[in-house]
This record gives structure tokens, C-alpha cells and sequence, in this order.
């Protein structure tokens, strides 16, 4: 009976030392304590993840079923990752020739070796950082980059959209060469790069033992806590608390932002100039359970669909969709099917909308789920169009199932050339060479998330209204893609109308371009968001 109570106790004390009390060193602890990383003033949003479900609105695979030995680095013993700990950090001096100009840079791909309080190792977790040379350190920005998932590792954005050297995704297929580019459209001209993968995605990897404490890393709060001290490190490892510093994220990254800006002002010790997010997701309510806001966020993304399919389309040319949908759409959803008249003019309207067969509309009483809206859309056709970009369509593998069984045609063709192209460039060009296998998106991960129990779903306004509260110098960019269902831009253009007085257009700005989710894979978009990013930063 002691002996257990002695052994719950220790694990307990573990969790609690990852909570309020993990450190990150570059190579050993140190002795000197480090300040919490306590989530700020307890906040702890929760939400339900149903067994093999990811939550609407995140990067993941929704619908699919596990793979075997899938996210290795989350599932593998804690005695194998012992002996796999990360290998010491590779500095290479690269060089990339672009229109009108060459950018000299180093090129560091390494971890930082996060340790509780009592030094015992938790976790390496790695980053790739590029800095330009010949900058001054104290004035030149550097942006800290992460995806989502959760359980996505860093390359969608260093590959499709910020890093020195890009992987074309559009029209790609899972057997396109895996041939990196020189990125005219890099953001290295401006800002130094930090991409990092949290643990058990990319190489990252836990080190501890303790089942308890690994959990803690696959919590909403947990996880912005460990990126916020990885944050922390790696200025204090380069020597460059002193310089302006951003944030970007995508997906759940939306999640992920704002709490690790939070955490960095107030645990850290760690001011933000300003946060980028990349289709995001801001607040789950939205998209789960019986919300009505659901439908109202979704369906201007629905109309583009069926509008884009007979020409160009842009946010301007959707003023009336946004209308409705904030208007007599949503006095008539309240309304409810009690009201057969109301429910059967929404009905009709959202088919005339969407393209839809009104007698489906019908059957549905216009209140189209994301994955009913992708499957119906083409249904004639056997074809179903992309969760990530629904402008891209691909064959249904089972057009006459009575359910869904199907992938995504915008995202899955990406994860073959995408990760050979991580796995080549981290190990030829930037001689950093592993052991394990690379995780470019760990169903694992994010099956063993934890977004929390009860009725408070996971969400981010929170934090993200207290840092901009807090310091009026902190702006914030979102950029949507027109096409995109996993996080349909009209959500947040929702919250963002909602947001304080203080937090107006001067500090707080939406962009939408044509695209998906990686809107960026679009060259037209990818340069006009850069530009913006530019803008916030100069």
C-alpha cells in the first residue's frame, strides 16, 4: 500500500513539475530554477475528441482510421527513447540566388532538451532556424513558426510557404519528385526563421519515462507551455532576447498562438511584437455539437465553391453571402424546422447558393455538414471535393456507400513528396541526421490529444483578447483561403467583429485570398500574404 501511494505520488509530482516548473537547456540542466510555465491565471479550456475523430477545423485526417506504428516518437517506450536522445546541433552556411538578389544565411537544425525541475530529461524537441548574415541581432525580427494538428510537424510552412527553399504544392501528386526550389517568396529578406515541430511530430521525441508526464505534453495547455519555452531557449541560446520578436501558426495553430503568446508575456518573460495566424481555428464551440454559428461560419466557403467553378472568385464578390448568412440565414436557422415556411426558404436559398439539389437541401433542411457539402456537391460525378481546398476535387473511392468513406484530395496527395523533401533536406543540405523515423503529420499525436471534459470546448480568444488587452504595441494578421472547409474564414471574421474597441482594424486585421487552406500554395496569394506579413513587421 505505500509502496503505490509512494509511486502515485511521484508521478503526480512529475505532471505538476512539466506544468509549472519544466526547463529547456541546450545541452544539461542547469542549477538555477526557471520561471513557471504555468498556463496564465489557470485557464483551462477544454473540449471532447471523440475515439479516432479529429475535431472540425484543424490539420489532421479526419474520418481516417489509425495506421499501425503511426507517431512511433509519441507511442515508443520511454527506455528506446533514452537511447535515441537527438543528436548535437549542425550549423551549415548556405546560400540561395533569387530575383534581384542573394541571401547569405546560416542554417541550424538542432533541439532543444527540455528538463523538469529536478533536471531528469522530458523531451527533445527540434527546430530548424534560419538567420541572415550580416544583421544587426538587436533590431533584426525573428519569427517562431509552428503547425497544427495537433500533431503536425513545422514543413507545411517552411516547404509550401516561408522557408529559403519551397516544394510547388499545387497539382502535386504523392508520386512528384520531392525537388526543393529556391523560394523567391521567402520571408528571410525581412525576418530571421525559427520553424519548430512540438514533440512527436517531425524528429522530436520524448526522453521521460513517465506515461504521466508524456500525457501532459498532449494537453492544450501543456503543449503551449513546452513551444513557450522553447521559445525562451532558443533567444537565450542566440543571444537574441533583444530583438523583435513574432509568431506564426496555422491551423491549431489558432489554438496553439495566442496561449503561447500569453504564456511568453507572463510566464516568460518574453514580450511578442506581433502574431500571424494561418487559417486558423480560434474557438471549437463553433464548429462542434449544436451550435448554430456552424452553419453561418461555412457556407460563404460553400457559396465560393459553387461560384469559382464557373469563374475567378474573391472575397468582395461574396458581400451578399455574408449578408445573408449573418442575417435573414441565421434569424431563420433560430427559427428552427418547427417553422416549416422559414426552414424551407433557407432550404431553397442555401441550394440556390451552393449548387446543391434543393430536394437535398431539403432533406437537410439547409444545414449542411462539411463532409454531407463535399460528398454532395459533384455526387453526379462520383466526386468529392477537398476538405483543405473544396475549389480541388477528387474520384469518391465509394460513390455508392450509404456513408462516407473518403480522403482528401487537396491534402493527402502532399504527405509523400512533403516529408522526402524534410527527411532530404535536414539530413543531405543541412547535415543533421537522426536516428527514427520523421513524422510529418502523427495520427498518434493527435488521437492521444487531450482537449479536455465538460462544457467548455477548447479555444483561444481568451488569451489572444488578454495579450492584446495587456500591450497596445501587440497586432495580430490572419490570412483565410477562400476554399477552406476545415477552417472556413467567416469564423473568423465573426470573432474577430466581436473583439473590444481596443483591438480595432488599427491593431487586428482578416485577409482572404483565393485557396485553401495552404492558401499560400497559390502563387498570387503566397506573394500578396507576404507582402502583408512585410508590412506588420517594417
Amino acid at each position: 500500500m505505500a509502496n503505490s501511494l509512494a509511486t502515485r505520488l511521484a508521478a503526480a509530482l512529475l505532471v505538476a513539475c512539466l506544468a509549472t516548473a519544466a526547463r529547456a537547456d541546450d545541452e544539461t540542466p542547469q542549477p538555477s530554477p526557471s520561471p513557471s510555465v504555468q498556463a496564465p491565471g489557470g485557464q483551462n479550456p477544454s473540449g471532447q475528441n471523440p475515439a479516432g475523430q479529429n475535431p472540425s477545423g484543424q490539420k489532421g485526417r479526419a474520418g481516417r482510421g489509425g495506421e499501425a506504428g503511426s507517431g512511433a516518437n509519441a507511442a515508443a517506450s520511454g527506455s528506446t527513447a533514452e537511447q535515441h536522445r537527438l543528436p548535437p546541433d549542425s550549423t551549415t552556411r548556405q546560400s540561395v540566388a533569387l530575383p534581384g538578389r542573394t541571401l547569405n544565411f546560416s542554417a541550424t537544425a538542432g533541439s532543444i532538451h527540455v528538463f523538469d525541475d529536478k533536471g531528469e530529461p522530458l523531451a527533445d524537441i527540434a527546430y530548424t532556424s534560419y538567420q541572415l548574415d550580416g544583421a544587426e541581432k538587436a533590431n533584426r525580427p525573428v519569427t517562431f513558426l509552428f503547425n497544427g494538428g495537433p500533431g503536425s510537424a513545422s514543413a507545411w510552412l517552411q516547404f509550401g510557404n516561408v522557408g529559403p527553399w519551397r516544394l510547388p504544392f499545387d497539382g502535386a501528386v504523392s508520386s512528384a519528385a520531392p525537388e526543393l526550389l529556391a523560394n523567391a517568396d521567402t520571408w528571410l529578406d525581412f525576418t530571421d526563421l525559427v520553424f519548430i515541430d512540438p514533440v512527436g511530430t517531425g524528429y522530436s521525441r520524448f526522453v521521460t519515462t513517465s506515461e504521466e508526464a508524456r500525457k501532459r505534453f498532449f494537453t492544450v495547455d501543456g503543449d503551449a507551455n513546452s513551444v513557450a519555452l522553447v521559445i525562451r531557449r532558443w533567444l537565450e541560446k542566440y543571444d537574441r532576447l533583444t530583438s523583435p520578436k513574432y509568431l506564426v501558426g496555422e491551423s491549431y495553430g489558432g489554438i496553439r498562438g495566442p496561449k503561447v503568446v500569453r504564456n511568453l508575456q507572463m510566464q516568460q518573460g518574453v514580450g511578442v511584437r506581433g502574431l500571424v495566424l494561418i487559417s486558423p481555428v480560434l474557438d471549437f464551440r463553433e464548429y462542434t455539437g449544436s451550435s448554430l454559428l456552424q452553419y453561418v461560419a461555412s457556407l460563404p466557403t460553400m457559396a465560393a465553391v459553387a461560384r469559382q467553378a464557373k469563374g475567378p472568385v474573391t472575397r468582395e464578390d461574396l458581400a451578399d453571402v455574408e449578408s445573408y448568412a449573418r442575417g435573414d440565414f441565421l434569424l431563420d436557422l433560430v427559427k428552427g424546422q418547427a417553422d416549416t415556411e422559414a426552414t424551407a426558404r433557407l432550404a431553397d436559398k442555401v441550394a440556390n447558393l451552393t449548387g446543391i439539389d434543393q430536394a437535398v437541401s431539403r432533406r437537410l433542411a439547409g444545414r449542411f455538414d462539411i463532409g454531407e457539402f463535399r460528398r454532395e456537391f459533384d455526387r453526379k460525378n462520383g466526386k468529392v471535393t477537398g476538405r483543405y481546398d473544396a475549389s480541388v476535387e477528387g474520384f469518391d473511392p465509394y460513390p455508392d456507400s450509404s456513408y462516407f468513406r473518403f480522403n482528401d484530395p487537396s491534402g493527402d496527395p502532399l504527405m509523400a513528396p512533403l516529408t522526402s523533401a524534410a527527411v532530404d533536406l535536414t539530413t543531405r543540405k543541412l547535415n543533421w541526421r537522426p536516428d527514427g523515423s520523421y513524422h510529418l503529420l502523427s495520427e498518434s499525436v493527435n488521437k492521444a490529444w487531450e482537449f479536455g471534459h465538460g462544457i467548455s470546448p477548447a479555444e483561444s480568444v481568451t488569451q489572444l483578447r488578454q495579450a492584446l488587452a495587456l500591450d497596445p504595441n501587440v497586432k495580430l494578421l490572419i490570412g483565410h483561403g477562400l476554399f477552406d472547409l476545415a477552417t472556413p474564414y467567416f469564423a473568423s471574421k465573426i470573432i474577430l467583429d466581436q473583439l473590444p474597441a481596443f483591438a480595432g482594424p488599427s491593431r487586428t486585421r482578416l485577409a482572404v485570398y483565393p485557396g485553401g487552406h495552404m492558401f499560400y500554395s497559390r502563387d498570387g496569394s503566397r506573394q500578396a500574404f507576404r507582402k502583408e506579413v512585410e508590412a506588420l513587421m517594417r
